[in-house]
């Protein structure tokens, strides 16, 4: 697979991510530790469907167990956090802590080998944080001192998942099937967690199922599989850049449902994220260009 081709493989992450909201709210009232357990159920029995209909389970046991434990603590550690965090800060101040992952992906991109880390990678980073910032912080009530456990914990949660898709790059030998495992493994952890921590509180009608279960396949299951292809053979600093459409897109996508309603602040968030992008690809073409050139003269 190309790189170009990994790169776009790797979006339809950002796409499904961009639903997670909508679905979210269907599902509710259902706890969070809960609809991550059956959400992260069904996503892992599909990929481990997938792998054995594919005739590649023989691969799974040829993983070490230690990238099983990495990526099993990266999705469910960044999950754990996530919720922590807006059960003990406000959402908007907590969205927008956690929201530094794409930009810390970007940065961190730069310590990977082969990889080039421009001033426009920088640039675009953090005009699409700029414009996330815009929409997160929009029904934000301004950082107060008795959050700061919440605050803690968001970046913890930026940081774990900024590392995880980091490092994947450098665990790239290990199939994108054994994120099924990953699921699988996070799966079992959440259902732990939630019956020792939550009251059981079902999804609610065929609303509330459908919502939960296309979580189960599309922001909390495909998405890793496509991101696991993305950040190991795509181009990571574009896809880190690219990554702030999400909180874009789903306020989108619920202004369309009718749950938000358009402001200028979301054509802001759009300029300063389209700008972005557009810079971070040109840095991108520019450093493939570059290379292109300096393997034909060493040919």
């Amino acid at each position: 697979m190309t790189r170009s081709k990994a790169t776009a493989v790797g979006f339809i992450a950002v796409l499904l991510w961009a639903l997670l909201a909508l679905l979210t709210v269907g599902s509710a009232p259902t706890p969070p530790l809960l609809l991550n357990a059956i959400c992260f159920s069904v996503g892992g029995t599909l990929g481990l469907i997938w792998t054995a209909a594919s005739g590649k389970l023989g691969q799974l046991r040829k993983v070490s167990w230690k990238i099983y434990v990495f990526g099993t603590v990266g999705l469910f550690g960044y999950h754990a956090l996530y919720f922590s965090a807006l059960r003990l800060a406000p959402a908007a101040e907590a969205g927008l802590i956690a929201y530094l992952w794409p930009l810390l992906i970007v940065l961190m991109s730069g310590l990977l080998p082969g990889e080039t880390l421009r001033r426009g990678h920088l640039i675009g980073a953090g005009l699409g944080f700029a414009g996330a910032a815009t929409i997160i912080a929009g029904g934000g009530t301004g950082f107060q001192v008795q959050y700061l456990p919440g605050y803690g914990l968001a970046l913890l949660c930026a940081l774990a998942w900024s590392g995880y898709s980091v490092i994947s790059r450098l665990v790239g030998s290990a199939p994108t099937s054994s994120v099924a495992v990953f699921c699988v493994a996070t799966a079992v952890a959440s259902w732990g967690l939630h019956f020792a921590l939550e009251d059981t509180v079902w999804p609610v009608g065929a609303l509330g199922w459908t919502s939960t279960l296309l979580l189960g396949l599309g922001p909390i299951g495909l998405a890793f599989y496509v991101w696991d292809i993305g950040v190991k053979q795509g181009d990571i600093q574009m896809l880190g850049t690219s990554s702030y459409s999400a909180p874009l897109l789903s306020t989108l996508v619920l202004v369309l449902a009718g749950i938000a309603a358009p402001s200028w602040g979301l054509a802001l968030a759009a300029a300063l994220i389209t700008a972005g992008a557009v810079i971070a690809a040109r840095s991108s073409a520019t450093t493939s260009r570059r290379d292109a050139s300096n393997t034909s003269g060493k040919g």
